[in-house]
């Protein structure tokens, strides 16, 4: 049976564990682990006691662990009357459970290829349907994603590059990104998605109106092509985010 999600493990730095993580570890414990493959093998939505005699758990076991599965979003809750009757006199509707709608993918280091492949899909509807190089329309659609990508109360560079997987780090007074999220699509299709991510981060400095960085192309091993320098003209204080 294919579960909805991938696990790929590879050298990372210790750090607290993300959703996705945890969802996967949930399925770790294997009462649990039975109700879920139990629950996605029906047809429809699964009761807590339809559950707990097919597995021949006791109810408050089965209904303990498929509210852990709720929670870590692996599962989904629904609530209906089984008995089909609606009005007074017609009972509660039961809490129910599915497979959840949310894909649970896990990848260490981070990497962000649905984002990737949802914007060069764009691209290249957009460059059929306009005519415009898709090399230009690229670079144009990867800033106007980074600019989107800074919310109105996100307003630190570091911060926010941490959230999207980039591994930043300083180094004096540039902020080198230790991982790439697009890193299998950058070592296969360098030029194309090294231009996307300059113009992407360039988008991210420009939506944060962050004046005393730059982002420049400068690819090596072991780091993501682009790295944060100070913008010439930035003073001292505004070099280090």
């Amino acid at each position: 049976m294919t579960l909805g999600f991938t696990l790929v493990f590879m050298d990372h730095p210790k750090e607290a564990p993300r959703p996705g993580v945890s969802a996967v570890a949930a399925l770790d414990e294997p009462t649990r682990r039975r109700l879920y493959d139990h629950v996605v093998r029906q047809p429809g939505p699964v009761g807590r006691d339809e559950a707990a005699e097919a597995l021949g758990l006791a109810r408050k076991t089965a209904a303990f662990h498929l509210d852990r599965l709720a929670d870590e979003s692996l599962l989904d809750v629904v609530y209906e009357r089984r008995s089909g009757r609606t009005g007074p006199g017609a009972g509660r509707p039961a809490k129910l459970y599915k497979r959840s709608g949310t894909e649970v993918a896990v990848s260490l280091p981070e990497r962000r290829y649905e984002l990737a492949g949802r914007l060069l899909a764009q691209v290249l509807e957009e460059s059929e349907a306009t005519g415009e190089p898709v090399r230009a329309v690229l670079h144009r659609k990867a800033h106007e994603l980074g600019t989107q990508l800074t919310g109105p109360e996100q307003t630190d560079v570091f911060g926010l590059l941490e959230g999207h997987g980039f591994e930043p780090r300083h180094d004096g007074d540039t902020v080198v990104l230790g991982n790439c999220p697009f890193h299998a699509l950058a070592r296969d299709h360098t030029q194309t998605v090294c231009g996307m991510n300059l113009h992407l981060l360039r988008g991210v400095l420009e939506g944060l109106g962050e004046n005393g960085l730059q982002a420049c192309l400068e690819p090596g091993p072991g780091h993501c092509c682009v790295r944060l320098r100070p913008a010439p003209s930035a003073p001292a204080s505004a070099r280090r985010p």
